[in-house]
């Protein structure tokens, strides 16, 4: 009856695929979070063209409400760049977590070849022992028929 195979890395595979679980879900927030803050983006940038147009209708402005105008359109502009700024920090996460999730796949694929590697070693050497046994066999069998 053949032995079983048992990788003796087994317990630091599975650690490592716990990793590689893990940075996956990492890479899922930050991008997550890159979409929410270009979204964010686009709203102030189409809250910004929508601001700019209302003034284009009208004839006269009073000095107060184009004072109003320019600040709050000063403020989208200031909040837009604020947003500019989050969206690129977000990116650069998004890039961090994907560098880690390839560095923790590797490491985990390098483990999984030497289980392979080892498995095959361990299948062919059973396949040899077998053979051999069941060589001695027929040889103790021959051998004690024709006596």
């Amino acid at each position: 009856m053949p032995g079983k195979f048992r990788f003796k890395l087994q317990r630091v595979l599975d650690y490592r695929l716990q990793l590689e679980e893990q940075a996956k879900m990492e890479l899922a927030k930050a991008l997550a979070a890159h979409r929410q803050k270009s979204r964010q983006l686009d709203e102030l940038r189409d809250t910004l063209s929508a601001h700019l147009a209302s003034l284009d209708g009208k004839a006269q402005v009073a000095s107060g409400e184009l004072w109003l105008w320019r600040n709050y359109k000063r403020r989208l502009e200031q909040d837009i760049y604020l947003a500019d700024r989050e969206l690129f920090q977000c990116a650069k996460r998004v890039n961090r977590c994907r560098q880690d999730l390839i560095g923790k796949a590797k490491e985990k694929k390098l483990l999984e070849r030497l289980r392979e590697t080892q498995k095959k070693t361990f299948l062919h050497e059973e396949n040899m022992r077998e053979q051999r046994e069941s060589d001695e066999m027929a040889t103790i069998r021959y051998t004690s028929g024709t006596l």
